[in-house]
């Protein structure tokens, strides 16, 4: 199980802090994979970026998915372990062939494989890998589907039909190819091709292997490692383009409906704390309110026996990704309503051990604290120094009111400070 994300929020600062991840991959395809070693270039980036992946493959040149569901090989390694990941790439040309001829010659082995990778393993994700159109088309296909006659749409068609197939099986997308379209016409001094014009170059793999990064482990490629091969305006550039085609459109891609994220919100009202989870695609969940007592359930409420700070902690699963966030509260209940018009003085404010009170005082005049739950916990006379001692009484927020011998009410309140 990999825990995808962990969350620190605390009172008004916001603090994301993603966990260190381990995340383990097969690559299911072709060249498009094994040119310039794709796997081991995410497995550097994400290296380089305090996670792991461990991978295998099963690459074999012009594979179609077709060939890959009678191949033993990839049969036996898709049911050798639970992967986190599954990546289905199809032949370079037939995702970009016309619809009619895709929903033959593509979908049905698409489907039957992402079949098999759940039925392995029902926590497994399979990922398609969206690749580019050829430099200058598809020449060899050109006369029998004029789309494919040029790079844009070649590209096209490839993006639809992997994003049918995505769509189609719930499973996110690696949108290599869109990543591609866009450092192609922002950066085209950048040359992603090999020189055949179709196989990617050094530059184009470490293309794809940000992408995938940014896909699988959903953490920013930007400031990772690159080949020795590409300088670094370069590698800048295109980490920055796969930053943002993948995280300003996850849901395009299917990647913010396969993971697991976590959240939540809270309001307090005469001293309960009600809880609002925010968390998406978990099915389970698990709260932890900081002062021993926890819940089960999506939306809990709870009564804190002592005003303060806590450290709330919400799991998220879907039973196989994960999710931790935790969130710092400061539990203020306003216990008694009457405690909305503060007039009296108080000071020092914060205070440690005694605290001067001005206010209507005289020597008759009651003086009441309350715990900011509602409990009244001190009831006296008001002294005539106006100074309280308040030594005793734990840390915390306090609130004071003075009723005087015409009935007149003075209130206000204090922290008291360790």
């Amino acid at each position: 199980m990999r825990i995808m994300s962990l969350l620190t929020l605390c009172m008004v600062t916001v603090v994301s802090a993603v966990a260190q991840q381990r995340v383990t991959v097969l690559f299911v395809g072709n060249s498009y994979i094994y040119v310039n070693n794709l796997p081991q270039l995410i497995a550097n980036i994400a290296t380089s970026k305090g996670d792991t992946l461990t991978f295998d493959s099963n690459t074999i040149g012009g594979y179609t998915l077709q060939q890959h569901n009678t191949n033993t090989t990839t049969q036996s390694k898709i049911a050798a372990q639970p992967w986190d990941y599954v990546v289905l790439q199809e032949q370079s040309q037939l995702p970009s062939f016309a619809p009619a001829q895709v929903a033959v010659d593509v979908y049905p082995f698409a489907d039957s494989l992402v079949r098999k990778v759940r039925a392995s393993n029902s926590c497994t994700t399979p990922i398609f890998y969206m690749t580019w159109g050829r430099q200058n088309g598809d020449a060899s296909n050109c006369a029998n589907y004029t789309p494919v006659c040029t790079y844009a749409g070649m590209q096209h068609r490839l993006h639809d039909s992997y994003l049918e197939m995505g769509q189609t099986h719930q499973a996110p997308v690696a949108p290599v190819g869109a990543v591609w379209r866009t450092v192609r016409d922002s950066f085209p001094g950048i040359n992603l091709y090999d020189p055949d014009q179709s196989h990617p170059s050094m530059h184009g793999s470490y293309l794809s292997a940000c992408t995938f990064y940014a896909a699988i482990f959903q953490k920013s490629p930007i400031g990772a490692t690159y080949p020795n091969v590409i300088n670094a305006t370069d590698a800048d550039n295109i980490q920055r383009i796969a930053h943002q085609m993948v995280f300003d459109s996850l849901s395009v891609w299917g990647i913010d409906t396969a993971t697991v994220r976590g959240g939540f919100s809270y309001t307090e009202d005469a001293g309960i704390v009600s809880f609002t989870n925010a968390s998406a695609n978990a099915t389970d969940y698990l709260w932890d309110f900081g002062d021993g007592a926890t819940s089960t359930d999506a939306n809990p409420q709870h009564q804190y026996a002592d005003s303060g700070s806590y450290q709330v902690q919400l799991f998220a699963t879907d039973g196989c990704d994960s999710a931790q966030i935790t969130q710092t509260i400061t539990f203020a209940p306003v216990g008694i309503d009457d405690f909305s018009n503060f007039t009296l003085q108080m000071f020092p404010n914060p205070a440690s051990n005694y605290i001067q009170i001005k206010g209507i005082g005289s020597s008759s005049t009651a003086l009441n604290i309350y715990s900011y739950n509602g409990q009244k916990i001190v009831s006296q006379a008001y002294p005539q120094s106006g100074l309280v001692d308040v030594a005793t009484l734990p840390a915390g927020i306090y609130m004071v009111e003075m009723v005087g011998l015409d009935g007149s009410v003075a209130r206000g309140k204090f922290l008291l400070e360790r």
